[in-house]
């Protein structure tokens, strides 16, 4: 199978991700070594964007969502790209990371990207706090799942109830798509 070429350029966390991409994909990556991301690092990142775009993969945990926040505050407009938090698991040993995700699994999450605001505004806001407390997706029992499940559904990543509201801002995820995806999860709920 021939791999699928992706112009914009790929930033993640490490040597080991970037080997996992080239498994994937052709493409070139910018590598930030952790979440210490020094100011050249984000030079280079932002020099990329304005080239080539960028788009950010980090590993679905907390240090990864940290240098995604970095990156996304200090260069506006890159794209995201998520994994599943069970579809970056080791087969053995333990770990979590872009490094352990499969090339199919790296290819659909690379063409499955979102954009982020160049400027947010929270009247853009497509879902209100309210709902998102209706549904169960900020306190309660399986609030946590729902947030989960619903993440992957809408291609946003791992989110805790802050992150869900800000990234359906950032993402501009409509009501119906919401809605939609909400609707998913409480199907799966009731057939469990």
């Amino acid at each position: 199978m021939e791999k699928p070429i992706i112009n914009e350029v790929i930033v993640v966390e490490g040597r080991d991700d970037t080997t996992a991409i080239r498994r994937a994909v052709e493409a070139d990556t910018i590598e930030t070594n952790g979440s210490a991301i020094n100011g050249d690092t984000i030079e280079r990142i932002r020099f990329a964007n304005e080239k080539r775009g960028v788009i950010i993969l980090t590993d679905p945990d907390f240090p990864g969502e940290k240098i995604r926040k970095i990156i996304d505050a200090a260069v506006p407009g890159c794209k995201h790209a998520f994994i599943k938090r069970s579809e970056a698991l080791p087969k053995y040993g333990r770990g979590l990371g872009v490094e352990h995700a499969s090339p199919d699994v790296i290819r659909e999450a690379l063409s499955a990207f979102h954009t982020s605001r160049v400027k947010p505004e929270q009247e853009l806001n497509p879902v209100s706090r309210k709902r998102l407390i209706e549904a169960g997706l900020l306190f309660g029992d399986g609030a946590r799942a729902r947030r989960d499940r619903l993440g992957e559904l809408l291609r946003i990543g791992y989110t805790n109830g802050k992150q869900l509201e800000a990234r359906l801002v950032m993402f501009e995820i409509g009501k119906q798509e919401f809605e939609d995806a909400l609707g998913v999860v409480f199907q799966e709920e009731k057939n469990d």
